[in-house]
């Protein structure tokens, strides 16, 4: 099953408070989500795919989408939230997860297809952010093989626990997966790259001077 978990988006993106004032950083954050689903959906051979959220905008976007929602009443973390749904997974006998996040508006369906393709009967894929701290996405088989705990170092302490289970892991770095926006570089290189997802056409609008 694939999990984007999804905080409160009316307190999303603080670290582009420098720039963008919450109203537009929530509307950012909905349209980055948009971006995101609507790749999932495009996706004609996708595993399920569930948001983990109490989000009432991305439940509205479950809903167009026809994906489910796991509610996460609790809203305290990404981590908490991937952690309560995994044990959801679990319990269904799900064969794997899959943790893509709600910020990764030029994520591509091939992205999505290599990562499965790369993945071990038993074991794990982990996509690095591009400043390789974060990660941006993680597989893992069986579902709960090991815990995942997001934050902005989240990567290396993943490739130890991954390697720790003794299971294979593969580390794929993917373009559009890689790039989260979190600061203003970030913004500008959104920007600045080719295509035209409704982020982009957002970002193109704003004032990104230096």
């Amino acid at each position: 099953m694939i999990l984007v978990p999804v905080k409160n988006l009316s307190g999303a993106k603080q670290r582009l408070a420098s720039l963008l004032d919450q109203a537009t950083r929530t509307d950012l954050a909905q349209t980055m989500l948009l971006d995101v689903l609507e790749t999932l959906a495009s996706w004609a051979d996708r595993p399920e795919v569930a948001l983990v959220t109490s989000d009432a905008f991305a439940c509205d976007l479950a809903r167009r989408f026809d994906f489910e929602v796991i509610h996460d009443s609790a809203n305290r973390s990404e981590t908490d939230a991937v952690e309560m749904a995994t044990r959801v997974c679990e319990a269904r006998g799900a064969n794997f997860t899959l943790v893509i996040p709600g910020d990764v508006p030029l994520i591509q369906v091939q992205e999505l297809e290599s990562i499965l393709q790369a993945a071990p009967e038993e074991g794990s894929v982990l996509a690095p952010a591009a400043d390789g701290r974060g990660t941006n996405a993680a597989f893992r088989r069986p579902a709960g093989l090991f815990p995942l705990r997001f934050g902005n170092d989240s990567f290396k302490p993943h490739l130890a626990a991954a390697r720790a289970t003794g299971k294979p892991v593969v580390v794929l770095p993917l373009p559009g997966i890689a790039l989260d926006i979190d600061s203003p570089a970030d913004l500008r290189r959104l920007a600045d790259l080719p295509g035209e997802t409704h982020s982009q056409r957002m970002v193109r609008s704003f004032d990104l001077a230096d």
